[in-house]
């Protein structure tokens, strides 16, 4: 296998051109690597179910393990989940595009290998730049799931990715090095009161003030 090509990106004002690229390889269900806000992560087409199996494949990943995705607008929400709750509105409002996963029912066209069966998706709009700018280059949902073997620590530069991953992917995009730390926070607002699965960048404090106001 021959090994993807690595494109350095500026992480502010990331080059069209790369952006073309890696957008062209996801609508043609490849597989790009690319920074998030705190870790490196998985592109891929989400609405294709090819395109998710080599994410699963890329990161040794159980099929038991959802999948969350990467929007580039709410609007988009309409066409992935059955319902949006008045919590979700407001966690959106504030915290959207930011290091905030929401989980919805999906529609039932979601593939369940994202949902790992259980019709639920997690979402995010993505505030890094290059992923921003990746998502509306698209113009579709794409993978979000960190850059690493399932169960290792996630990734924060390009040239400490894990060669396995490195070599099933089409494209790596390299910012250079990305925050670390922890990851989006999750909530689950797809039932009438929220579940917060897991802390990370924004805290539970800070969601709770949200919701009551």
């Amino acid at each position: 296998m021959m090994s993807p090509e690595i494109a350095a990106i500026d992480p502010v004002n990331p080059e069209s051109d790369i952006i073309a690229k890696a957008g062209k390889i996801i609508q043609d269900n490849g597989v790009v690597i690319f920074p998030a806000q705190c870790l490196y992560g998985v592109a891929a087409n989400a609405l294709n179910k090819k395109a998710v199996e080599k994410v699963f494949h890329l990161k040794q990943r159980s099929l038991n393990n959802p999948i969350l995705i990467l929007i580039s607008n709410k609007n988009i929400l309409l066409d992935l989940v059955t319902t949006i709750s008045e919590s979700a509105i407001k966690l959106m409002n504030a915290f959207w595009p930011g290091n905030l996963t929401l989980v919805f029912e999906a529609k039932d066209h979601i593939s369940q290998l994202l949902t790992a069966n259980t019709g639920k998706i997690g979402i995010r709009i993505p505030v890094h730049p290059v992923a921003k700018a990746l998502v509306e280059s698209v113009k579709l949902p794409i993978t979000g799931s960190s850059a690493n073997l399932s169960g290792d620590k996630g990734c924060s530069r390009a040239d400490k990715l894990v060669p396995s991953i490195i070599d099933h992917a089409d494209l790596v995009i390299d910012a250079g090095i990305l925050k670390g730390g922890a990851g989006s926070t999750i909530v689950d607002t797809s039932e009438s009161n929220i579940n917060i699965l897991r802390e990370g960048r924004i805290s539970m404090k800070e969601i709770n003030k949200i919701l009551k106001d």
